[in-house]
Formats: structure tokens, sequence, C-alpha cells
């Protein structure tokens, strides 16, 4: 099992001890991942049993409060379009454009492990709205697209396996493409959970073209090295994501080593994918203050007149 599934089946293991999906839903999910039936249990089990210990060390609190501003009134997302571009060799790669108006930079927008949905569009269309012309690129382009599934597990199947080396291709190549249509801006990469995971490995495959990334609540990889980016990076995570959180060191340390610009910021009382409207796990204050801060780094590293 690579380092990316192991990541998948963790998602769906701590899904349970959760109490998010049943066993036997986590077992069908997991066995789209390609484990048998003990190997399953086992982990089922280990996750469970670490959720127990983690609810008897840990005091009970509510998220802290995060007073409102004037800026968190959302402006007006800006449309999206489906769009065809090229990628590496003689594939074509997909995604879903939103334009700004008046383009301070470009952001590409890099999904979670259930493929490039509504949810992810919406970023798209937001990051637009707020002047800066987005591409959310479907890394299951190979396969059809993520639409082409119909099981969204399956489509969680299909890029836990999926050779990483053509996953960070298609990603350059979607750094490409928002460098073609705005020439003369910088660009900037985001994504979430296994997107966040993504944009550290894009990083870490000395992509050197990104003046910003925002990896939201993502697994740094094993032994991963930063250098040859030039990417200010702002590190996004939630205080009770334990698993993901784990990596968090090695983070830091690889951005001081590369000598990155850098900012690690860990929201208090939320969980792992706090930002996404779509999660049992979503915070509303969080994830707008998520969004605030990151549309000041990017005003600070992206933005251009």
């Amino acid at each position: 099992m690579t380092e990316l599934q192991r990541y998948l089946a963790e998602e769906v293991a701590e899904d349970h001890a959760d109490g998010l999906i049943s066993r036997r839903e986590a077992l069908r999910r997991l066995g789209f991942l390609g484990l048998g039936g003990a190997a399953a249990a086992s982990l089922l089990a280990g996750f469970l049993a670490e959720a127990a210990k983690a609810t008897m060390r840990a005091p009970s609190r509510a998220p802290a409060a995060i007073s409102p501003t004037a800026e968190d009134v959302l402006v007006a997302a800006r449309p999206t379009r489906e769009i065809v571009f090229k990628g590496p060799g003689d594939r074509k790669l997909m995604g879903s454009w939103a334009a700004a108006a008046k383009p301070r930079g470009g952001v590409l927008v890099i999904h979670e492990n259930r493929g490039l949905n509504d949810s992810i569009r919406a970023i798209a269309g937001r990051l637009a709205g707020s002047g800066y012309s987005a591409l959310a690129i479907d890394l299951l382009s190979a396969e059809g697209g993520t639409g082409s599934f119909e099981d969204e597990f399956e489509a969680m199947s299909a890029l836990g396996a999926a050779p990483e080396s053509r996953l960070i291709a298609d990603l350059k190549a979607g750094v490409t493409e928002v460098r073609r249509r705005l020439p003369q801006k910088k660009v900037a990469a985001i994504g979430f959970c296994f997107g966040g995971g993504m944009t550290w490995r894009l990083l870490a495959a000395r992509e050197s073209r990104l003046a910003a990334a925002v990896p939201f609540y993502g697994p740094f990889p094993e032994g991963g090295s930063l250098a040859g980016s030039k990417a200010a990076v702002l590190g996004i995570y939630a205080e009770l994501d334990s698993r993901v959180n784990a990596s968090r060191a090695a983070a830091r340390a690889a951005l001081r080593r590369a000598e990155l610009r850098h900012q690690i910021v860990t929201y208090p009382g939320v969980d792992h994918a706090f930002f996404n409207p779509t999660s049992s796990r979503h915070d509303a204050a969080a994830a707008a203050a998520a969004y605030r801060r990151m549309l000041a780094w990017f005003g600070t590293h992206v933005a251009s007149a």
C-alpha cells in the first residue's frame, strides 16, 4: 500500500471511529481501496481504540468563538464552467474554471479524496469573486473524470490507485494552464485533505512557479524536501485532527530548511475538514477565519495590480 493509499484508508477508519459511518459502510469503502477483511477490521479496531483513549484524555470543550467581521460577508461567487486543457503528452485534462472580473492572480484548487465535486467548484467560484481566477482540476481526468463514477468511493479508490507521478504531472499541467490564461500574473495552489497532501507533494516535486501555497490539513509526505520551491506557504491545521497533525512538525522543519516564507496556523477546537460546508465537522466561524487569512496571504504574496 502506498503512502497515499494508506492516508485514504485512514480517512475511512477515522470517519468510522468518529461515528460518521457504520462499520459495514467502512468495510465497503476499505474494500474499494483494496483492503481485505482482516486488514480492514484491524485498521478499524485500531482507530476505535485510539479514539477511546483520546476521549478519555481530552477535556470536553466547545470550539473557540471567532468573532465575525464585515469581511465575513461573502462576496458574490463568480460562475464556473467546465474546461478541457492540455495535459502531459497527448492526454487531456478536465477542470472547472472561474474567471475573476479583474484578476489579481490565479489559483490552482486541488480537491479532496472524492474528486472534483460541486463543493470544490464552489471554492473556485468564491475565489474568483474575491479577485483570483481559479482552476479546480480533476485528478481523475485519465479515468474519464470524477463524474464517470457512480459511487464517490469508487472515485476515492481510483485516486488511491493512480500513480503519484501522474498526479504530480497533472498538477504541474494545471499550473501551466492557469499561467497560460493569466499571463503576467502570479499563481498559487491550495488543496483540502487529500488535496492538501497533494499541495505539499507538488511543492516537494520542485514546482518553482508557485508564488504561494495553502495546504488545508494535508499530510506532509514522509521524507519530503521543499528545496527548489519558491512559494510562500500558509499551512492550515485543525487542533483535533491528530492524524494529520502528526506530520505538522516535519512540514515546519522542511519549510525552515528550504528557507521559505511560511506560517503554520492551527485553529482551536475544530477537526479535520472543518472548511468543508458539506462535512459534519464543518465549523463556519473557523472556515471564515481561514478564508480571510488565506486572502490576506494572497494579498501579500500573489496579488498584482
